[in-house]
C-alpha cells in the first residue's frame, strides 16, 4: 500500500516518523521542487500566493491543505479543486498571540513608547516617574478597573482573557453570536453603539474577511473615549488606517498598538509611522505555532483512515469535525 505523502516546509519541525507516512520536506521560499505533483497533503508555513498558486495547479492528487496560521483567505483564493480540503492551524497560536497582545496592552497602559523615545534622546521622562495619581486622570494607565472589549472572541481571546481579569479587568466580548463563556458575556456588533464609549481597552482579534474589511472604521473610531486604546493583533484591513491616523493626530484616541497593518511590511511613506502614540509591532504575535507536528499527524493519520479531519475550513470536510 503507498504511504500517504505529505509535503512539509522546512520552517518547522516535521511529526514524528510513521510508516504509513512519508514526510517530504521543501523550501517554502523556493518554488515547489518536481517529482511532487503526487502528494496527498500540502503543508504550508511561511509560504507566499504564489507557492499556493502553483501548488493548485500542480498538485493534482492532494486532498488536503494544511496551513498553520490561523488566516486561510490566501489559500482559498488560490483556487484549489473541489475535492481538497483546506484546514487551519486554530489554536496552534493562541497562548504566542495572547502573550504579545499581552506585552503590547501593557507596554501602552505604561506609555513605553515615550520612555522609549525619551532614552534615544537621552532624555529622563520625568512625566511617567515619581509621583502619579491612582488612576491617571484621561489616560489608559492600568488594567486595574479597566473595561475591555475583545472584538473577535475566539480561542486566542479565551487565553488572554484569565491575564486580563487576573490583573483586575473586565472583559466583554464581540463575536457573532451572544453568549457567555465563562466569567465573560460575549455580545455582537449591534450593541457597539452602546459598548464602545464605555471601553478603555479595544483588542481586535479579527480574520481578514469581506465583512471584516475597515469594520473598525471612523464611526465607530468616534465612539472610543478619548483617553482609550485600540491594541490590534488580528488581521490589518480589520481597520481603517486613514481614519485611526486621523483620530491619533487630532488627539481623539488615547493611543493604538498595532502587530498587523492592511499592507505588510509598512511602507516607508505609510503616516502611521509619524502617528503620535502610536506602537508598532512587525506581525511578531504568531509566528510561533506551538503543536503543528501533532496536528500534521492527526489529519494525516485520519486522511488515511478516511476520518474526520481537524480545522477544516473549506472544501468537502468543512462541517465533519471541529
Amino acid at each position: 500500500m503507498r504511504s500517504l505523502k505529505v509535503l512539509v516546509p522546512t520552517t518547522i519541525q516535521p511529526p514524528a516518523s510513521d510508516p504509513t507516512v512519508e514526510y517530504v520536506p521543501y523550501d517554502p521560499a523556493a518554488p515547489l521542487p518536481s517529482g511532487c505533483e503526487d502528494a496527498d497533503a500540502l503543508v504550508v508555513w511561511g509560504g507566499s500566493q504564489d507557492l499556493l498558486d502553483d501548488a493548485a495547479l500542480r498538485l493534482d492528487r492532494l486532498r488536503l491543505v494544511q496551513l498553520l496560521s490561523a488566516g486561510y483567505e490566501n489559500a482559498v483564493k488560490a483556487g484549489f479543486a473541489e475535492g481538497v480540503s483546506i484546514a487551519n492551524g486554530r489554536g496552534l497560536h493562541d497562548r504566542p498571540v495572547a502573550e504579545h497582545a499581552l506585552a503590547l496592552i501593557l507596554a501602552s497602559a505604561r506609555r513605553l513608547h515615550v520612555a522609549f523615545d525619551a532614552q534615544r534622546e537621552h532624555r529622563w521622562a520625568s512625566e511617567l516617574g515619581g509621583i502619579q495619581r491612582e488612576p491617571c486622570p484621561g489616560l489608559f494607565s492600568t488594567l486595574r478597573g479597566a473595561r475591555v472589549a475583545i472584538w473577535g472572541y475566539g480561542s486566542i481571546a479565551a487565553a488572554l482573557e484569565p491575564h486580563l481579569t487576573g490583573l483586575g479587568a473586565t472583559v466583554t466580548g464581540i463575536a457573532r453570536t451572544p453568549r457567555t463563556i465563562g466569567r465573560v458575556g460575549v455580545v455582537t456588533e449591534d450593541d457597539l453603539a452602546d459598548l464602545l464609549p464605555r471601553t478603555d481597552l479595544l483588542v481586535m482579534i479579527l480574520p481578514s474577511t469581506p465583512e471584516t474589511r475597515r469594520v473598525l472604521d471612523a464611526e465607530r473610531l468616534a465612539l472610543l473615549p478619548g483617553h482609550a486604546w485600540l491594541v490590534n493583533v488580528g488581521r490589518g484591513d480589520t481597520v481603517d488606517e486613514a481614519a485611526l491616523f486621523d483620530a491619533l493626530t487630532a488627539g481623539r484616541l488615547g493611543g493604538a498598538a498595532l502587530d498587523v497593518t492592511a499592507t505588510e511590511p509598512l511602507p516607508p511613506d505609510s503616516p502611521l509611522w509619524e502617528a503620535p502614540n502610536l506602537i508598532l509591532t512587525p506581525h511578531a504575535a504568531g509566528g510561533r505555532p506551538l503543536g503543528a507536528a501533532d496536528l500534521i499527524a492527526a489529519n494525516a493519520a485520519a486522511l488515511n483512515a478516511g476520518e474526520p479531519l481537524r480545522n477544516v475550513v473549506a472544501g468537502p470536510h468543512r462541517h465533519s469535525a471541529d
